[in-house]
């Protein structure tokens, strides 16, 4: 019978709702033990009649945990795609669920060499707030007391900003904007479905709120020479550091060659038009692609500004889209992040000329 003290839900959803456990292929496995005595929660059983491993408490397994397979010497043992893990972790239910266990845990699972230091922690105030569309929404955070800013940072980094009047962890956004005399930030922000910083800023944020932020933080920062040309590739609001960065290179070296491809799913996902048109007519040096899902229809994407029908990937295929020999700056959701560095990978960019920056749910 499985062991009650594994049957105990994960992060809120009980064990066996949970499609989670090893499968032993018999015709592959040598009997050598090695996954029966090295689980220390009790899913197999040994046959010793027929020297073979069996799945006898599937429940009992951990959920993502593979390490029974990863020291199987035959490869015996299969497992659901870590898919199923992901899916799980999207569900917001799953994500209250480990932010409230660590708060409650905190004094025992903080790592005391990084508490937050209190000198990096600034109050901003709320000073403008636009929706560009009904699922993002872009907010300047300025000082609320004179030298108490961001006026020094490095483009592409991020800063954490917490829900005011709760207790629940910070979350990490990326500056959207190159440096700027009066200390203002821009933070992009998407509607996440349950996420609890986004369901403030969308439902109850208000011009004049003032938020506690901590920053700026992250290595996400211009790495290449002057002489290298450059590829930048956004997936949704994974654009703010990006943007950043390119603002940064159009001011200090206006003669690099840039390429900027930006993916989302609906094309009324995008923002900042703009800015990209404004981009697209005074810098020769730069080429924007933007990829929608769905197609294009009649949303106004600004003349000589290239459009493609599919991801991120599918721009980087698209022909007169000239990608190798460049340093490349990516940045998005995780799920786009490993195709777009395989694509990358394959056109011959080296693992050292690729710089990630990945985001996850707010």
């Amino acid at each position: 019978m499985p062991d009650p003290k594994f049957l105990k839900p994960w992060h809120g959803v009980p064990r066996e709702q949970i499609q989670w456990n090893p499968t032993v292929m018999e015709e592959a496995c040598i009997g050598c033990g090695t996954c029966v005595t090295g689980c220390n929660r009790l899913v197999y059983r040994f046959d010793f009649e027929r020297k073979k491993a069996v799945v006898v408490d599937p429940l009992n397994c951990m959920v993502g945990c593979t390490t029974c397979a990863n020291t199987c010497p035959t490869h015996a043992i299969a497992f659901p795609p870590l898919d199923t893990v992901f899916a799980l972790e999207d569900r917001a239910e799953v994500r209250h669920a480990i932010e409230d266990d660590l708060r409650d845990r905190q004094g025992d699972l903080a790592w005391r060499g990084h508490l937050p230091h209190p000198d990096r922690l600034v109050e901003l105030d709320v000073g403008e707030i636009s929706r560009p569309n009904a699922k993002t929404l872009l907010l300047r955070l300025t000082p609320k007391v004179k030298g108490e800013c961001f006026c020094q940072f490095s483009p592409g980094q991020y800063v954490e900003v917490w829900i005011p009047d709760t207790e629940y962890l910070s979350r990490a956004y990326s500056i959207g904007n190159a440096p700027r005399e009066d200390g203002s930030i821009d933070l992009q922000i998407r509607q996440v479905e349950g996420g609890r910083l986004s369901d403030w800023a969308f439902n109850r944020m208000k011009l004049g709120d003032s938020v506690r932020v901590r920053g700026p933080l992250g290595s996400f920062t211009m790495r290449s020479t002057v002489d290298r040309p450059l590829l930048f590739v956004a997936g949704g609001t994974g654009f703010a550091p990006i943007e950043a960065l390119i603002e940064q290179q159009l001011k200090l070296a206006p003669q690099r060659d840039i390429v900027l491809v930006w993916g989302v799913v609906d094309e009324r996902d995008f923002y900042e038009i703009d800015r990209l048109e404004y981009w697209n007519w005074s810098d020769r040096n730069l080429h924007i692609v933007l990829a929608a899902e769905r197609g294009f229809d009649a949303y106004g994407i600004p003349l000589g500004i290239t459009t493609v029908t599919g991801n991120v990937v599918d721009a980087l295929r698209a022909p007169g889209i000239t990608i190798a020999n460049r340093d490349a700056y990516v940045a998005g959701p995780p799920k786009m992040l490993g195709a777009v560095v395989a694509e990358l990978r394959a056109a011959g960019i080296g693992a050292m000329d690729i710089h990630v920056d990945a985001f996850g749910v707010s």
